[in-house]
């Protein structure tokens, strides 16, 4: 067997991540086939600059990622910066019950995310701007680095470190939404100031 049938049996095993990465990225069926199709038509047809041993997944995330950029936003040159400073830091946190003390081994956040439906979750996610999507998408749900996510994105790590922190605070807030439709809030705990 060659080098190029080891690269793809090495690289089909990541289209379902791929995929379903691409469904978030796009938000459409269609469209999210499409990019998957032309990430592997592009590392096919740059195999050679491809370096044995490196982080295949790592590579093929970054050709998804510049060709999402490059095709469904062509018409700007970067992603739109939104202003999210209003966001209180902590916001969905400070707002809520007590947490079960059986779980206090599990972070905040995975204790949060618990209270939550996956749609509220993905719903959450979907909506945040381009800009804190696509990094939230590659951190936290792909498990990407900083730094391969600067790299993917071609900008530095503390742009990153920026946009995930603001993506945070933008779903914290809309989950705090959904938490008060579901009355998971307890209002005794709010500022009056809020």
């Amino acid at each position: 067997m060659g080098a190029r049938e080891d690269f793809t049996n090495d690289a089909m095993q990541y289209a379902p991540q791929l995929f379903a990465t691409a469904l978030r990225m796009t938000r459409n069926r269609a469209d999210a086939e499409d990019l998957v199709q032309e990430t592997f038509l592009k590392g096919w047809r740059a195999f050679d600059s491809y370096q044995q041993g490196t982080n295949l997944r790592a590579w093929l995330f970054r050709i998804m990622t510049n060709t999402f950029i490059n095709k469904y936003n062509s018409q700007q040159r970067r992603p739109q910066e939104t202003e999210l400073d209003d966001v209180e830091e902590l916001f969905l946190f400070r707002r809520m019950g007590a947490f079960d003390q059986s779980k206090m081994n599990q972070s905040a956040e995975d204790q949060m995310l618990e209270l939550f439906t996956d749609e509220e979750v993905k719903n959450a996610i979907e909506s945040l701007p381009e800009t804190f999507r696509i990094p939230v998408l590659l951190s936290d749900v792909e498990g990407f680095s900083y730094k391969e996510i600067a790299e993917m994105l071609e900008v530095p790590i503390g742009t990153v470190m920026s946009r995930l922190h603001r993506g945070r605070k933008a779903m914290q807030k809309m989950l705090y939404e959904y938490a008060k439709e579901r009355g998971l809030v307890d209002e005794s705990l709010l500022d009056p100031q809020d």
